[in-house]
């Protein structure tokens, strides 16, 4: 930690594409648990990881491994499903991230519809916070989906910030007001507001100054940025913008 300032808003490195990279020829290389150990030297905040159906990106013996060879609190990605909820509840990480998942997109497409699915999260939910794992929903940036996660009883949501990342022209300015909304929104209903998806050097610095925002999750980006300067200097780059937009 480089100043007392910086806690106030946390990275989250999503090293799945790590595995992803693995997983496409096999083997050992690279290693996902590195990339959490160089992370945390680096100045991370957390590990993300998305544990899908399909193993494309981490596996199993990979989240195990990841709680045992750092202190780093680690958020599990997880879809709504009795398979998930059963890892999730014998590796108890720190945070269990409910999201959307269909098995053709190549990454996740959309937030989870906390309002059209309640009665079948709402246990889901209970069970994980019983079990000591910190409930964060992955939402789309609307009102209705707010409410609907305090009402599920999650502590934590997470905005969804890809149509803020992809988006061209004034459309930009729209989606940010609509992000600075609902983070305002989400604090005034006692969530702690998380953001994500497609962030990048570029476009990281308006989200990361709204003061309701606690903590970015950011992954591909800081993956493929590595490939040409180092992840570590990846994430301290990324750390840097931040902070200087929080500041």
């Amino acid at each position: 930690m480089t100043s007392p300032d910086r806690r106030l808003l946390r990275l989250g490195v999503n090293i799945d594409h790590v595995a992803t990279i693995r997983n496409a020829r096999g083997g050992l290389h690279p290693d996902p648990v590195r990339a959490a150990i160089v992370a945390a030297e680096a100045g991370a905040d957390g590990l993300t990881v998305h544990l899908r159906e399909d193993r494309r990106h981490i596996t199993d013996t990979d989240l195990t491994r990841l709680s045992e060879a750092t202190a780093l609190p680690i958020n599990l990605e997880m879809a709504a499903t009795d398979e998930m909820l059963n890892i999730a509840l014998r590796e108890r990480p720190h945070a269990a991230c409910i999201v959307p998942e269909r098995r053709a997109e190549r990454t996740t497409e959309g937030g989870l519809d906390a309002a059209g699915l309640h009665n079948s999260l709402a246990p889901i939910v209970r069970q994980l916070r019983d079990n000591g794992s910190r409930v964060s929903l992955f939402i789309a940036p609307d009102a209705a989906q707010l409410h609907a996660a305090a009402a599920l009883g999650a502590p934590v949501v997470e905005l969804h910030t890809g149509p803020y990342s992809h988006a061209e022209g004034a459309a930009v300015a729209i989606e940010l007001e609509r992000l600075q909304a609902m983070a305002t929104l989400g604090a005034r209903l006692g969530l702690e507001v998380h953001a994500g998806h497609g962030l990048t050097f570029d476009n990281v610095g308006p989200v990361a100054a709204m003061p309701e925002i606690a903590e970015l999750n950011i992954g591909h980006f800081l993956i493929g940025e590595a490939v040409f300067i180092g992840l570590a200097e990846a994430i301290r780059q990324m750390r840097a913008h931040m902070d200087a937009a929080r500041a």
